[in-house]
């Protein structure tokens, strides 16, 4: 890995990690990242919430008992107790991120998002199709030219791409997709408002 992959791929974290902290912003405030007014917002945290919340409640524990434990060394304890507040934050803001980060459907295009990490804008003419589908795809073993979007494992859109767009994930990898498949709370809906700003003759 050349310093500069390096340089970049460190940008990208520090730049993920700025947006989770923003998200918890406009979460206190009940404000979502990116929906304009003639947007809908098709929201997919809801089947994650109970994983999210899980972890943040067992990086409390674990600040908790580390505090306990180092009670006795107030220099280590000084030291580690901001380190572990942070990473029950952090763990908090990877919910925040889903909750006001989510798809847009709108007359700019469809912005297929997973909390900070993901951020694809499809145009529409680009879209051939969408639909409800179900699946829990294998993370292990991608299909080739498919981007799965998944949310606690499983998808339930799929959207097939008349024309392929570029994939860039967080470390800067760049994918050739002509398939999408991501996960909404209410698929039938955001299908539903995904086909009515498409093209009569599609």
């Amino acid at each position: 890995m050349g310093t500069g992959t390096l340089i970049d791929r460190t940008r990208r974290l520090l730049a993920h990690e700025r947006r989770q902290l923003a998200s918890l912003g406009l979460w206190m405030v009940r404000r979502t990242h990116g929906v304009g007014d003639a947007d809908i917002a098709v929201r997919y945290a809801r089947a994650q919430a109970p994983m999210a919340y899980g972890l943040v409640f067992l990086c409390a524990i674990e600040t908790v008992g580390v505090s306990i434990m180092l009670a006795p060394y107030p220099v280590a304890h000084l030291v580690m107790l901001p380190v572990d507040l942070y990473t029950v934050l952090l763990a908090l803001g990877l919910h925040a991120t889903a909750v006001t980060r989510p798809h847009v459907v709108g007359p700019g295009g469809l912005r297929i998002r997973r909390g900070a990490r993901l951020d694809l804008l499809i145009p529409l003419d680009h879209i051939a199709s969408a639909r409800y589908d179900l699946r829990f795809p294998n993370a292990n073993d991608p299909d080739d030219g498919v981007l799965d979007v998944a949310i606690a494992s499983q998808t339930s859109i799929t959207i097939e791409l008349a024309h392929p767009v570029t994939h860039v994930s967080l470390l800067g990898r760049r994918k050739q997709v002509h398939t999408v498949r991501c996960h909404a709370d209410d698929p039938r809906t955001a299908v539903s408002a995904i086909s009515n700003l498409l093209p009569i003759d599609r």
